[in-house]
């Protein structure tokens, strides 16, 4: 986790910092360390390299980690337990949506691409974070706005996504207030975060060769019935039938939200990310 700092600048440094307060007040009782990054280690390296000269890799470990992993993996499993289906047979597209947001293409039980990189700003458009983003516009900004690579990070993290194009806030729910009383760039905002979901399910199921599940978790996937409706909706092509009256009861809840004739079961799958954190404690402790 030290050796990884400048990989993850805002989340190691206070993991390190109670994990270093438990060891002087309670000595050798043991830690485990749960990486959300670890489900996607399944990634063929196809799908986790840049296009970029090999040597950077080799030297900085430059690559796609992504993220989300804890709650791609649990929802992934417990769709499969409730259509009691097997888990390693499934293509399946996890939805991770919230202030933060990845999609996850998991296949015969191993994560085989994700949207977020090595930081957590690819992807998706989410709350604050710009998500995809040619390269060459962080130069562009860099030089015309004359800043350092800190700003330029501070920009692309906290003051873009939602927050940035609405100019209202990184709340979905304030930005669909804002977009009914008449707010265009909230509506532009919206719309972006919506595009974006449908074109990684698209790309995904090419990846996949198909999908057998779509689920929904997360903030927003959870609770937010229109995405799921916009985001499902002229996806027939895809096999994909949403029905509109499960999908608007489905608030928070686990459920099927696809019709009886759907060839892709959709589903929404509420994340429990603390209960894989505890049960990969409990088994790692066990082993020892």
């Amino acid at each position: 986790m030290e050796a990884c700092i400048e990989l993850a600048p805002l989340h190691n440094p206070p993991n390190l910092a109670g994990i270093y307060a438990v060891k002087e007040l309670m000595g050798d009782i043991p830690q485990v360390g749960v990486f959300d990054t670890a489900f996607h280690q399944t990634m063929p390296a196809k799908a986790y390299m840049y296009g970029l000269p090999y040597s950077l890799y080799e030297k900085y470990a430059i690559r796609r980690y992504g993220f989300h992993g804890t709650s791609h993996r649990y929802v992934s499993h417990r769709c499969c337990e409730i259509l009691g289906v097997p888990y390693e047979k499934q293509r399946i597209i996890s939805c991770h949506l919230g202030n933060g947001g990845s999609i996850a293409a998991i296949k015969d039980g191993g994560s085989v691409d994700t949207s977020m990189g090595m930081t957590p700003v690819e992807g998706l458009l989410m709350g604050t974070r710009a998500g995809d983003l040619d390269a060459g516009v962080i130069s562009f900004i860099m030089e015309k706005e004359n800043i350092g690579p800190q700003t330029i990070n501070t920009l692309v993290n906290k003051h873009s996504g939602l927050l940035g194009l609405s100019g209202v806030s990184s709340d979905m729910r304030e930005v669909q207030s804002a977009m009914r009383a008449g707010n265009e760039r909230s509506k532009l905002a919206f719309d972006v975060f919506e595009y974006r979901i449908k074109k990684y399910i698209g790309s995904y199921a090419a990846a996949l060769g198909g999908v057998d599940i779509l689920v929904f978790t997360g903030g927003i996937g959870e609770n937010h019935a229109i995405t799921r409706e916009i985001v499902c909706t002229d996806m027939e092509f895809m096999g994909i039938e949403l029905d509109k009256d499960k999908n608007n009861q489905a608030i928070g809840e686990e459920g099927i939200i696809s019709t009886e004739n759907s060839k892709v079961t959709v589903m929404v799958v509420p994340t429990d990310e603390e209960f894989m954190i505890a049960s990969d404690t409990m088994d790692i402790i066990q082993k020892k």
